[in-house]
């Protein structure tokens, strides 16, 4: 009887185990929602050190656990810290802090009086510079150690962003390259530089164009010898000028240019060509492109047969 009863609670035993076991399992890991913010918005997100795009941004694959958050924004303070993100949907604002006023204070403690004459200047190394590319700034100084820079340009610029607290080496020379990437609008850009107590100033003025389009239509698209095509279109990269390029048959196999062609205030741009019998027969393309050709276009019209 007590081997019977024994069997009995093995097999007991063994249902439940086997039950428990059947109840356990691998926790499962799930994606969740945060929504991050910023003052001032548009600054760059790295979530884990990854780019994530800029405030306001919602992101939603984020993992529950433990993360880095970084917010980077030209002109103020990076923030960052440790975050733990919980099932569903999380928010995340930051407010971020001036480089000027940190350089206030550091101008504060260093320096006590200033000096009875500070001169600086500035010049740009590109006059005109396409979205993605950098730009470098140089200069000279004397009567201080530091310059402070400040560019205005369109978009969050509008107001002045102060960029560095540059420092000036023994030469009395000084020099910063400006990197912003695609996060940047085209336009017409200028960079303040003064000494640290702002009695003197410089400035240079330059450009940055791309990031828009370049169109071309013909006033005609079938003309004859001694006929006149306007060619006209929009230009919104920002460039001051654009340059067309005819191909065609004959000498125009290898294109013939024609510009540059100023844009108007209303990104518009016109140009005129008159058509003489040396030009043969046949199909012509003309192409036009911003300067220096970020964008472009072209058209197409005929000599000597209807379109």
């Amino acid at each position: 009887m007590t081997r019977i009863t024994s069997w009995k609670t093995g097999i007991i035993i063994v249902v439940v185990f086997i039950f428990l076991s059947g109840c356990v399992s691998e926790p499962v890991s799930q994606k969740n929602t945060i929504s991050l913010t910023s003052s001032p918005s548009g600054a760059e997100v790295y979530l884990d050190n990854q780019y994530r795009g800029t405030t306001p941004v919602t992101i939603t694959d984020v993992m529950t656990g433990a993360h880095t958050l970084e917010y980077r924004h030209a002109g103020y303070k990076s923030w960052s810290a440790n975050i733990t993100v919980a099932s569903g949907s999380s928010n995340y604002y930051a407010a971020l802090t001036p480089l000027a006023a940190q350089q206030s204070q550091e101008i504060t403690q260093t320096i006590t009086s200033a000096p009875q004459q500070a001169v600086v200047s500035v010049q740009a190394g590109k006059k005109m510079m396409v979205i993605g590319d950098s730009n470098l700034f140089s200069g000279r100084a004397s009567g201080t150690n530091t310059v402070l820079m400040t560019l205005y340009g369109p978009g969050k610029y509008a107001n002045g962003v102060a960029l560095v607290q540059q420092n000036v080496n023994g030469l009395g020379t000084w020099s910063y390259t400006w990197n912003p990437g695609s996060a940047v609008q085209a336009g017409s850009y200028t960079m303040i530089v003064s000494d640290p107590w702002k009695t003197t100033q410089d400035r240079a003025e330059f450009t940055v164009i791309g990031g828009g389009l370049v169109s071309i239509s013909p006033s005609s698209f079938a003309a004859g010898s001694g006929d006149s095509i306007t060619f006209s279109g929009q230009c919104t990269t920002g460039a001051q000028n654009v340059v067309l390029g005819l191909y065609g048959p004959g000498l125009f196999s290898n294109g013939k240019e024609f510009g540059p062609v100023s844009v108007t205030a209303d990104k518009s741009w016109k140009f005129t060509i008159t058509l003489d019998a040396t030009m043969p027969t046949g199909v012509y393309t003309m192409y036009v492109y911003d300067v220096p050709k970020t964008a472009s276009s072209s058209t197409q019209f005929t000599i000597g047969f209807a379109s």
